[in-house]
């Protein structure tokens, strides 16, 4: 009997020592490959470190407890949008740093900015930097023409008055000066008593405003020991707001003060007695740049702001981003850089597309408006700032001249067109003089001091205004004959006139 000659086959994929080895590598360098893909080439590491105070310096104390305890239902925590920039690891990396430096940097930044306030108040300028226009006409803000609202831009005399909102005529207690203009807005029976807080904020106000109860009410994260007692927190609702906090017993109770939820003070903006009972604006986005652009004008003694939208939560000290943000960069206002577009024109096709705004013509006019008096794309020439658009989801102001009158000129502009400011910021900002000084940071370190949520979800367009209808599309004859022809040729980089 013979042997019979069996043989073994090796599985194919050992066969090759070469597709072995390429496995190998595959499995070895795949999680690299990835990390890489969604890591920014700057170095991660070196921006958390240079904000490291953000993160390691607000002390332990009783305001790092729970500032309100909201109701189940309410839902305040629903819906928040992943951090998927910020490449910074966890905060706690940051807790090797003791106790007490923590505790001694939070000290030094109060120490310098109630200094800085209390200098403020002592000196020849503690009176407004500019002078503003007063009197009665048909819109809030006064319905100027493109020539009249550009007439202001460079502010050479500071007789001139510059119109910013409070012209509209609405039913007040009283009248000849600014509160008087205002007092339509607040709640009646609490009226004096917010009038009289708004006017005493003379160092930091914190403010936000939720309108046709688009978000929650949010708690802030992180606040030092004295922060709660030095800063004005304000949070400005409209009556629809209104009555779904009532309706889970929000605003007073067992579950809080009339007035205030946690280290909010809730403004309700009502017209008031005497028949009109509309806010200024029909559009509720319209009512909240109200409060967003004219804080200097709302808290006329503040000297630092910080505007919160109310899908926000801020996770840092307040003071904390004023110093570092403003104060110790010497700058005017601060704000994000946007995470995606630099050139205007690529915000407004987002708007027009994402339908961020309805009217898909009045944009295309206020483009080409502002295209025919002077906007121009981003270019190194622009620099210090380094974009044509922010996120202003954040706004960290020092009172004065230049962020005063940056507001009023954009407000003006919001007014116009409508309440994208986007689209308008860098068409202000350019043109205006005196320069705001403007520090424009990274959006890895905006996702580091807030955590951003959705907005309620509404039926319908949730309140963006314009028409309604199917988006047109743009396409490259649209461009022929615009006045935005060169504008975007040079932003395609098709042109260099």
């Amino acid at each position: 009997m013979g042997w019979v000659r069996m043989r073994v086959r090796s599985p194919p994929v050992m066969q090759s020592k070469l597709l072995c080895l390429s496995l190998l590598y595959l499995l070895t360098t795949l999680p690299l490959a990835l990390y890489v893909s969604f890591s920014d080439p700057a170095s991660a590491a070196s921006r958390c470190l240079a904000f490291l105070p953000f993160r390691s310096s607000a002390p332990s104390s009783a305001a790092s407890a729970a500032l309100f305890e909201y109701p189940r239902e309410y839902g305040e925590h629903k819906h928040a949008i992943p951090a998927t920039r910020a490449l910074c690891s966890d905060p706690a990396v940051f807790s090797g740093r003791s106790l007490s430096v923590r505790e001694g940097h939070y000290k030094t930044v109060l120490e310098e900015i109630n200094k800085l306030c209390r200098n403020l108040s002592a000196s020849p300028y503690a009176k407004p930097a500019l002078r503003y226009q007063n009197g009665r006409r048909n819109s809030f803000a006064g319905n100027l023409s493109t020539v009249e609202r550009k007439s202001f831009f460079n502010h050479t005399d500071s007789a001139v008055e510059i119109p910013c909102g409070f012209f509209k005529e609405f039913p007040v207690r009283e009248s000849g000066d600014f509160f008087g203009q205002f007092a339509f807005f607040i709640e009646e029976k609490i009226l004096v008593a917010h009038r009289l807080a708004m006017e005493k904020c003379n160092g930091v106000v914190v403010a936000s405003a939720i309108f046709n109860d688009h978000d929650k009410i949010r708690q802030l994260k992180g606040l030092g020991s004295e922060t709660l007692r030095t800063v004005c927190f304000f949070m400005f609702i409209d009556d629809a707001t209104h009555r779904v906090l009532a309706s889970h017993n929000i605003l007073a109770g067992e579950r809080g003060e009339a007035g205030t939820v946690g280290a909010w003070r809730v403004a309700r903006l009502v017209a008031g007695a005497g028949g009109d009972h509309r806010l200024p604006y029909e559009n509720p986005a319209m009512n909240g740049v109200i409060v967003k652009y004219l804080l200097h004008r709302l808290f006329p003694n503040a000297r630092f702001s910080v505007w919160v939208d109310a899908k926000m939560q801020l996770t840092v000290d307040p003071l904390l981003l004023v110093h570092s943000f403003v104060a110790g960069k010497g700058a005017d206002m601060a704000v994000s850089k946007h995470p995606f577009n630099l050139h205007t024109m690529e915000e407004a096709i987002a708007t027009a597309r994402w339908r961020k705004w309805g009217d898909v013509d009045a944009i295309r006019a206020q483009m080409e408006t502002y295209c025919r008096n002077g906007l121009q794309p981003w270019s190194p020439i622009k620099l210090p700032y380094p974009s044509d658009v922010p996120d202003t989801a954040i706004i960290i102001r020092r009172h004065g001249l230049a962020s005063d009158l940056f507001s009023c000129l954009l407000f003006n502009e919001l007014e116009a067109f409508n309440p994208r400011d986007q689209l308008a910021f860098a068409y202000v900002r350019d043109q205006m003089s005196p320069k705001v000084i403007m520090n424009m940071f990274d959006v890895e370190v905006f996702e580091h001091i807030a955590v951003e949520y959705r907005h309620n979800l509404k039926r319908g367009n949730g309140g963006a205004g314009g028409k309604q209808g199917i988006t047109r599309m743009a396409s490259s004859g649209d461009i022929a004959g615009s006045s935005c022809e060169r504008y975007l040729l040079k932003m395609w980089g098709e042109t260099t006139e």
